[in-house]
C-alpha cells in the first residue's frame, strides 16, 4: 500500500502519518527530510530541488509499501509512483495557526520572542502558513493549489476534515483501506 497524507502546515499530517505507519507497519516518509537540509537550527536551507526529487524518487521506486507525509504538488512530474490512497486533511485555520504556534515556542523556546532575526522568521513562518487559507501569494502551498492538485488526480481519494482523535482518524482510514483492499 502506497498512501499519501498532506494537507497544511499544523493540520497534524506528521503526527497521523506515524501513528497509521505504526498501525500498519510500513514506513513513513515525511516530505521535510527530503525539502530540507539537515541544519542547526531546522528548516532554513532547503535541498537542492534535483537531489531532493532523485533521493525521494529512488526510495519510494524501491519500497513496496509506504506513507509519504507532507504537500509535493510542486515538486514535478514521474517522481513519486503510483498511490494506493491520498488522504487529504483539513483543519480550521484557528485550530492550525494555535497548533503552529505552540509547536514553534516548543521547537525554538523564547528565541522566537527575544531574538530579532528568530522572531522575524517566526512572523514570516506564520504569515506564510495563514496564507494557506488565505491564498494571498505569500505560499504556493495554498487550499486552493491542494484542491486543483486533487482534481486531476485518479486514484482513491479520502479527505477528513475537523480536529478529531488521531484513533478516529485511523479508524477511519483503516475502514476505506479495507474498502479498496476488498473492491
Amino acid at each position: 500500500m502506497r498512501i499519501h497524507i498532506f494537507g497544511a502546515s499544523g493540520s497534524g499530517v506528521t503526527t497521523l502519518g506515524k501513528a497509521l505507519s505504526e498501525q500498519l507497519n510500513i514506513e513513513y516518509f515525511d516530505s521535510d527530510d527530503f525539502f530540507w537540509l539537515k541544519t542547526k537550527v531546522p528548516f532554513t536551507e532547503k535541498q537542492n530541488p534535483e537531489i531532493r526529487n532523485t533521493t525521494v524518487s529512488d526510495i519510494l521506486h524501491t519500497t513496496d509499501n509506504w506513507i509519504f507525509g507532507g504537500s509535493m504538488i510542486h515538486w514535478g512530474e514521474n517522481i513519486f509512483p503510483p498511490f494506493d490512497l491520498v488522504i487529504f486533511i483539513y483543519l480550521s485555520p484557528e485550530i492550525r495557526m494555535e497548533r503552529l504556534r505552540k509547536r514553534e515556542f516548543e521547537r525554538y523556546g523564547e528565541e522566537i520572542i527575544t531574538n530579532p532575526q528568530r522572531a522575524g522568521k517566526f512572523e514570516e513562518f506564520l504569515e506564510w502558513a495563514k496564507d494557506y487559507d488565505h491564498d494571498t501569494g505569500i505560499s504556493n502551498r495554498t487550499l486552493n493549489a491542494h484542491r486543483e492538485w486533487l482534481s486531476g488526480i485518479d486514484v482513491p481519494l479520502l479527505e477528513i476534515s475537523g480536529d478529531y482523535p488521531v484513533s478516529d482518524k485511523i479508524n477511519i482510514i483503516l475502514e476505506r483501506i479495507n474498502r479498496i483492499i476488498y473492491s
